[in-house]
């Protein structure tokens, strides 16, 4: 610090320096009357500039005071070296030196940094191509990089500034850097704790002293804000605990002298235990105390929770916020007892003023159109306040499945009390993407799918997608496009248009095809805010192309029915979706349920699905996720359910750790050819992945799954269903959609097709 305020000093001294000798050489000339100005030494500066900055003009008098002040002027421009001031009779000649401009800056040496990156730093400090040269903003630019160094524990980086002249007054600057090793954590101490053990505290840290993961999740790498971070999180755990007088009394942290050991001591003071006494309510409830009442989350006779506390206050302020009362006030104020280790609480409330709701801005969306967003707000502008339909509004924003984040902020206008703005700021997901699907099997193949879709092309909400499945079994071309707002009432329009031909697998040996094409047309309706209602008409044709191998129940079906099928089936549907995220949930739930029924055409069946999930947060990190989905499928007129509508199971979206759609009957010829029943049953702890940051798409995941397919006429049977464990991970990345799981099969029958690793993966256009 001593030397950077030495440079600073004598750059200080030096310009002062320059601008006193040319002071000088100003007042050494004789007032004169102002015939003609003119400017040499010019090389980039346009000569605009200089006139525009001197504070006389042609025809006007010079005198000392104006030299003086144009002097200082040009120097302010900060794009001369020098400048003087000379007479020739009746003529002012300005003389300047421009500073050299910086041609290119380059690194050489970086590893830990993006070069890109540590352009837009020095960009930040002023020092960018094109701009003028000065060695003061070099030794600032040097200095912020040794910053960011520091910042990702490399204590011990070189940097090394070189400045290369080069023609037409230009420079070209080098940062050499040696990086060195980075400064990791040795040691982590916590000194004054009692009440638990200083492992268990260090437990909770975020910072610790390494381990396997810690190449990728730089835990032992030190940083402030990380260190912040952790000693707030141990306030918020003794402060949970009961101990209310808890306090860190101080925070060491010591480098090494080879700056490669970082030691880390917290000192505390951790006080008494209190237990709450009591809880009472004073203030203008708005006479509603009852259901206040119910809002409280503090017990008495349990230990002091700071969050119980938080959460109960900000229940209050919500609550006031769903009577327009946005600016209520609330507090908790402890009344406590030493002698007793006990502290009461006393919940002062008022609700000062109602307000409404002037302006709603949309920030952060730089491809979806604002009416996207504003469509899905339940807060109306010019409205009341209302805290209830504010949250919902987030909530439907969510939703979309469009953004990553989607934050809504509170602003008072100025000098208008009983006014607020509300500003929606939300960060954007690639939509368009390119997805790839593989699997590969324990038993002889390698499957692979490829689609293109745009979950919000041209930023309109709508949904256009296009299919191909590359399978050498399961071919696939299908186009499919939604409206959501096909109506200003939110009544959705669907188009699909599809053609799918099966083939059997290699094993089996066939030849045989199962081709379908078709067309449907689904509008949807919402009847509530989370509740939604569709309708829709489908256009099918479905061909069994016979040939060696074809499986007994096709061959049976065709010789009974044809080997076309026409149908028209009607189309009905329902679903209710009330997850804080459509990208990634941590509560909430999603419920659906298809029927589809054939009374027209070839083919007469129905066919009914359901689906559940259920998203419980156990705490700020772990979710519990259930799905379960059940179908059912009969023949209708006499006839069988058809076959070519049969329900298939295994693999990612099923039951993991199996082929995808193994599960199910084999007929007589040892084919799969799936059934008129399904079950699945799935249940996943999620987590985020460490070092995950603020990318909350990024998760791991323990799952088990329960399920399997029957026939029409075989009752649904537990002990026939498969099972299976594993691990997996899912991230919405910047390269598209991933999901990856690692399955052991648990319950399994011979003749079932392993597959333990499945995954997906996609990238963004």
């Amino acid at each position: 610090m001593n030397i950077q305020l030495t440079r600073f000093r004598l750059r200080s001294v030096a310009a002062v320096a320059a601008l006193i000798v040319a002071s000088h050489a100003a007042w050494a000339l004789d007032p004169f009357t102002v015939g003609d100005i003119r400017v040499e030494g010019l090389q980039r500066v346009e000569p605009g500039t200089i006139f525009a900055s001197l504070p006389f003009r042609v025809g006007e008098t010079y005198n000392d005071d104006k030299g003086s002040a144009a002097i200082r002027a040009l120097f302010a421009l900060g794009l001369f070296k020098d400048v003087r001031l000379e007479a020739n009779g009746n003529v002012l000649v300005v003389v300047v030196e421009e500073r050299p401009t910086v041609a290119d800056i380059d690194f050489v040496g970086i590893k830990e940094f993006d070069k890109d990156t540590m352009k837009k730093a020095m960009r930040d400090v002023g020092l960018a191509d094109g701009r003028p040269f000065d060695k003061a903003l070099a030794d600032r630019a040097e200095q912020e990089l040794k910053r960011q160094y520091i910042s990702r524990s490399l204590y011990g980086a070189e940097v090394v500034t070189t400045v290369t002249p080069i023609e037409r007054n230009r420079v070209n600057i080098t940062f050499s850097v040696v990086e060195g090793e980075p400064a990791k954590i040795k040691d982590i101490r916590v000194v004054g704790n009692q009440a638990f053990s200083e492992s268990t505290l260090r437990g909770l840290f975020d910072l610790d002293t390494g381990g396997w993961l810690s190449w990728y999740t730089k835990s032992d790498r030190y940083a402030r804000a990380k260190l912040n971070a952790d000693l707030e999180t141990l306030r918020s755990y003794y402060l949970s605990r009961g101990y209310l007088e808890f306090r860190i009394d101080s925070t060491q942290v010591a480098i090494s002298p080879d700056k490669k050991d970082i030691s880390i001591t917290i000192n505390v003071t951790e006080g008494e235990r209190f237990v709450v006494s009591s809880v009472k309510l004073e203030g203008d409830y708005l006479g509603k105390e009852e259901e206040f009442k119910s809002l409280v989350s503090i017990r008495a006779g349990e230990p002091y929770n700071a969050d119980a506390v938080a959460q109960t206050t900000k229940a209050f302020s919500d609550y006031f916020g769903n009577f327009g009362f946005a600016f209520a006030r609330v507090e908790a104020r402890p009344e406590i007892d030493r002698s007793t280790n006990r502290v009461s609480f006393v919940l002062a409330a008022e609700p000062l003023r109602r307000a409404y709701v002037r302006r709603i801005q949309v920030t952060g969306n730089s491809r979806t159109r604002d009416e996207v967003v504003r469509r899905e707000f339940r807060q109306f502008e010019a409205s009341w306040y209302d805290a209830d339909r504010i949250r919902l509004s987030r909530d439907r924003v969510d939703r979309l499945g469009f953004f990553k984040d989607v934050n809504i902020e509170t602003q008072e206008v100025p000098g208008s009390p009983d006014q607020i703005d509300l500003s929606i700021n939300v960060t954007e997901k690639p939509a368009g993407s390119i997805q790839l699907g593989a699997g590969f099997s324990s038993a002889e193949r390698v499957s692979l799918s490829f689609s293109i879709r745009n979950e919000n092309i041209f930023g309109s909400g709508n949904y256009l997608g296009f299919e191909i499945n590359t399978s050498k079994y399961n071919r696939v071309v299908s186009v499919s496009a939604t409206d959501p707002y096909f109506t200003v009432d939110g009544i959705s329009r669907t188009v699909d248009v599809y053609h799918r031909a099966l083939r059997p697998y290699a094993d089996q040996g066939g030849n045989y095809r199962l081709v379908t094409t078709g067309a449907g047309l689904r509008f949807g309706v919402p009847f509530s805010e989370v509740d939604r209602v569709f309708v829709g008409l489908n256009l099918e044709q479905t061909t069994i192309q016979p040939g060696t191998n074809i499986p007994a129940a096709y061959l049976t079906y065709a010789e009974t029915y044809g080997y076309t099928s026409s149908a028209i089936p009607l189309t009905l549907g329902w679903s209710r979706d009330d997850r804080d995220s459509a990208l990634a949930p941590n509560s909430g739930r999603y419920q659906r349920f298809n029927s589809e029924l054939g009374l027209m055409g070839d083919a007469r069946y129905t066919r009914n699905n359901y689906q559940y999930q259920q998203y419980v947060p156990l705490n700020k990190k772990f979710t519990l996720a259930f799905n379960g989905e059940i179908g059912l499928g009969k023949g209708l007129g006499g006839r069988p359910f058809p076959v070519f509508k049969n329900f298939y199971g295994g693999g990612l979206g099923s039951v993991r750790g199996f082929d995808q759609g193994t599960l199910g009957p084999h007929d007589v010829t040892g084919a799969i050819v799936g059934g008129a029943k399904k079950v699945v049953l799935n249940a996943e702890l999620t987590a985020p992945f460490p070092g995950a940051g603020n990318d909350r798409t990024l998760r791991v995941f323990g799952f088990t799954d329960l399920g399997n397919i029957y026939g029409e006429n075989e009752k649904i049977s537990t002990s026939q269903m498969r099972g299976s464990v594993g691990v997996g991970l899912s991230w919405v990345s910047p390269m598209g959609p991933l999901r990856f799981a690692i399955a052991n099969p648990v319950r399994k029958f011979a003749g079932d097709r392993i597959q333990k690793l499945q995954f997906q993966i996609g990238t963004s256009f």
